[in-house]
């Protein structure tokens, strides 16, 4: 059952954080911010594009062209320069736990992957930044059991146990024991907290404690791409946060939409989110810079995004996402 209390509604203003970088992030980051100026118009927080600046562990600048910038500026987001201090190019999924600390102090914050699209009023989500949450828009990824090896409650206890947390409390007793729903897992591709600075710290603190000295039962599992999921939880569970949100009726739901990749969008989503991603791409200043990206291009403005969602029957997909994928594939569809 969901979280509610007293304190549970959206205060008046806090700020939005995606990551916008060369590449695929930063045409993400426009349709992202499009589309909230679109289907939540009336949002009075900053919009805050964290982007990653050249250094040693980029061998190619990581920063938007310009374009991006004037389009991104254009729409009222700001972008926020941060430097790599720990992942870079070798692990980019830690920008999202590098950036925090650029991000406005004490002001409530919520993350979100820039490959999502906003497809309603966020004013209307119960945001509680006092419990911290995450996604539950997930699969049972990590860990991946050995035959003969720990199990889930010992690799996850041995996390707890690390980091000196409860581990009893965290665990959902209505799923069976040595079931991976038991045991507190998000998808890191939006999460939430009182203060970006606070939560940031802790995140890289345990994220790179976990990759530089495991705990013995991790010595099977691979911590590359998984380590930000890895960590996420234990940094949720420490600031008092969990699985129990009203947030979860509304993102990854009628609010919002993490398609993750633009075959998988067309395949398996909405056709409101598709209808979102049309609209918002079309405007021509839009349109013009969207078009500098060849899979946008190709999927929205050519059509082969029709063509993918022709391939599935949308009330009886595959069970699995990399079926999905598959299928795409086979047909010479995919593109990323």
């Amino acid at each position: 059952m969901a979280r509610t209390s007293k304190t549970a509604a959206v205060p008046p203003t806090f700020n939005i954080a995606l990551v916008g970088q060369s590449g695929r992030l930063g045409y993400e980051a426009v349709l992202f911010v499009a589309s909230l100026r679109a289907k939540s118009p009336d949002f009075a927080g900053r919009i805050l594009v964290a982007e990653p600046q050249p250094g040693p562990l980029w061998t190619k600048d990581p920063r938007m062209p310009g374009d991006l910038h004037d389009t991104l500026n254009a729409m009222g987001a700001e972008i926020v320069p941060f430097d790599s201090a720990h992942f870079g190019e070798a692990y980019p999924y830690g920008n999202k736990i590098e950036m925090l600390t650029a991000l406005p102090k004490g002001a409530p914050f919520v993350f979100f992957d820039s490959d999502t699209l906003v497809t309603g009023d966020l004013g209307a989500v119960p945001f509680d930044f006092a419990y911290p949450s995450a996604s539950l828009r997930r699969e049972g990824t990590w860990p991946q059991l050995e035959l003969y090896g720990p199990g889930y409650t010992d690799i996850w206890k041995s996390l707890y146990d690390k980091f000196g947390l409860d581990f009893a409390s965290s665990l959902d007793l209505s799923e069976p024991d040595e079931y991976w729903k038991r045991y507190l897992y998000f998808n890191a591709g939006f999460f939430f907290g009182p203060c970006p600075h606070e939560f940031g710290v802790r995140f890289l603190d345990y994220a790179l404690a976990i990759r530089d000295d495991p705990p013995a039962p991790l010595v099977c599992q691979s911590l590359d791409p998984w380590l930000d999921q890895v960590a996420l939880p234990l940094v949720i569970h420490s600031f008092g946060g969990g699985r129990d949100s009203a947030v979860h009726d509304h993102i990854d739901g009628d609010v919002t939409c993490h398609y993750r990749l633009l075959p998988l969008l067309y395949a398996r989503e909405s056709q409101a989110v598709i209808d979102t991603l049309e609209e918002v791409a079309a405007p021509n200043k839009i349109k013009k810079v969207l078009k500098g990206y060849d899979p946008i291009k190709r999927m929205v403005f050519q059509g082969r995004g029709e063509k993918v969602r022709a391939l599935f029957d949308q009330n009886d997909m595959p069970r699995r996402e990399q079926a999905i994928r598959n299928r795409i594939k086979s047909n010479g569809f995919w593109m990323r």
